[in-house]
């Protein structure tokens, strides 16, 4: 069967990294993805290092799979022109430059929706097409401070943190993939493309969930819990004889389970511990008896007795350990490709799976302005 997205063609003018990123997952899908880079320049992320391997960072080399690399620069006439005329026979174009950027050259949704009525135009920005902030940078580390979600992570008398990967970044480029898909089923029914506006400041906020919902109804302000958490108890990491593991006890049921596998009945028993709210409640009275029992065991043992009483528990891996995980192995996440420069190297999966139309690896991420015949073709 044809991929998902076979005939879909995606004019990418997006760098760096959500905007890639969408771009990627399309790719992943079977879309012909054509990544417009300027001149003896390229994306930005190209120069993200170290690592490198064969001339190209290990950082670009993780977001551009699936994709063609032509250079042309859109800042001239003929630039200019060269963009349009991709646009005509295109489907999608992807862009992640501030508000008005690509309009005052000639570029902007308007101007391309006049030549192709039925081109999808996702942008990417820091805040959005509008709103006080349209002319501020966006940047995934801004996008994580200013959406809240530093301020309910670390420790509990500790500094506000980030996320250690861009949590931001990447929520924008799946939620623009998300829109994109959705605004081509329109397209399906009407033939019209659309205006997507994606931001990654609110894209950051979405991530909050619960944390958000539980301050609009409530009107408290949020507290960090380290890792904890704000509605359940227990359901969080505790240390061992030997390392961490985590432990999520979702209802009542669980907890008392669980007390039983630490030999502590009494725990179950307490009637300041016998349903989540009141867990809540005294929370500072039952965790550190919790995790003087956890202490008494490897995580090892602890993992196999809690797995076997069948609750959710996990060891808190290191990115090495996940890869050599045999669940990770067991479902191919790790793709394997040909690079002209680099050789054989690995890639991180898709995450996505179709029974019939599977996320693939067709081309390996290219090098800067490697398919510029593809470029004359086209034109």
């Amino acid at each position: 069967m044809d991929a998902a997205l076979e005939g879909i063609v995606v004019i990418d003018l997006s760098r760096v990294f959500a905007g890639p990123y969408c771009a990627m997952m399309l790719g992943d899908l079977g879309a012909k993805v054509i990544k417009v880079e300027m001149p003896g320049k390229g994306d930005d992320t190209r120069h993200f290092g170290p690592p490198y391997t064969g001339g190209e960072s290990a950082y670009y080399l993780g977001l551009n799979r699936n994709k063609y690399s032509v250079t042309l620069d859109y800042d001239t006439p003929e630039g200019k022109l060269q963009v349009s005329s991709l646009v005509k026979d295109a489907t999608i174009l992807i862009e992640n430059f501030r508000p008005g950027t690509l309009a005052r050259r000639g570029l902007g949704y308007e101007d391309l929706h006049a030549l192709n009525p039925g081109l999808i135009y996702c942008s990417i920005s820091g805040y959005g097409q509008d709103g006080p902030y349209v002319n501020r940078a966006g940047y995934d580390f801004v996008s994580q401070a200013e959406s809240g979600i530093m301020s309910v992570t670390g420790e509990v008398d500790g500094e506000p943190q980030r996320a250690g990967f861009p949590a931001g970044d990447i929520t924008a480029g799946m939620l623009a993939c998300t829109s994109i898909l959705a605004a081509l089923h329109v397209r399906d029914r009407t033939g019209k493309g659309q205006h997507i506006d994606i931001s990654l400041f609110e894209s950051a906020v979405s991530l909050l969930g619960n944390v958000s919902s539980n301050y609009l109804i409530s009107g408290e302000e949020a507290q960090r819990y380290a890792n904890g958490h704000p509605n359940i108890v227990p359901y969080q990491s505790f240390r061992t004889l030997d390392g961490y593991i985590v432990v999520t006890c979702g209802n009542d049921h669980l907890y008392q389970r669980l007390c039983q596998i630490l030999d502590r009945p009494d725990l179950a028993d307490d009637a300041r511990f016998s349903t989540n709210p009141l867990r809540i409640h005294n929370r500072d009275a039952l965790v550190p008896q919790l995790q003087d029992c956890f202490l008494q065991r490897t995580s090892e043992d602890w993992l196999a007795a809690l797995h076997a009483a069948g609750i959710p528990c996990g060891p808190i891996n290191t990115v090495s350990q996940v890869f050599h995980d045999p669940q990770i192995q067991a479902r191919n996440f790790v793709w394997e490709c040909d690079h002209p420069t680099a050789g054989k190297i690995h890639l991180s999966g898709s995450p996505l799976h179709l029974m019939d139309t599977p996320p693939r690896l067709y081309k390996a991420p290219p090098l800067l302005g490697e398919d510029n015949a593809l470029l004359e073709k086209l034109l």
